[in-house]
């Protein structure tokens, strides 16, 4: 069963409160990212299992970004992502215009900041479902103007 957009959403916004304000309400931004994307690791680890148990093997790097931007994006983010880019040596970027969770989000620095928080979670989705197809990489976020966004997927030498 789909979870439907907004609960997603709401889902994300409380483990993101419920964490910055931990036990004392003393967590760090980096700690609180560091969870934040910890626990998008294993979620992205087990969501790329479900999208790909029917699908035949990938048959290279590029053939698994693809698969990224186009099916596993759609199946999280009911979307594409908008653009692929990569410098033919392990190098990947893939925008998204218009990012699922900045959708109801102000542009003002006060809230450009708290987005940051916001981009630790998918980027530790995809860093977990990559490692899973058996891509072992570094993941980058970057938000270019709000509500649009980069992840930068470095990968790793085997």
């Amino acid at each position: 069963a789909e979870i439907p957009d907004s609960v997603f959403e709401l889902l994300h916004a409380e483990i993101v409160r419920v964490l910055k304000n931990g036990k004392d309400g003393s967590r760090s931004n980096t700690e609180l990212k560091l969870k934040l994307e910890e626990m998008g690791y294993r979620v992205g680890q087990g969501w790329i299992e479900k999208c790909t148990k029917d699908r035949a093997p990938f048959k290279d790097e590029l053939d698994v970004m693809k698969f990224v931007c186009k099916e596993f994006w759609m199946s999280v983010y009911n979307k594409q992502v908008d653009n692929l880019r990569t410098n033919h040596q392990g190098v990947y970027v893939l925008q998204d215009n218009k990012f699922h969770f900045f959708g109801q989000m102000s542009s003002t620095a006060q809230y450009t900041d708290e987005a940051h928080m916001y981009m630790a979670f998918p980027g530790g989705m995809l860093r977990g479902a990559l490692a899973a197809v058996g891509v072992n990489c570094t993941v980058g976020c970057e938000i270019t103007s709000m509500p649009a966004c980069k992840f930068t997927i470095s990968v790793l030498p085997s």
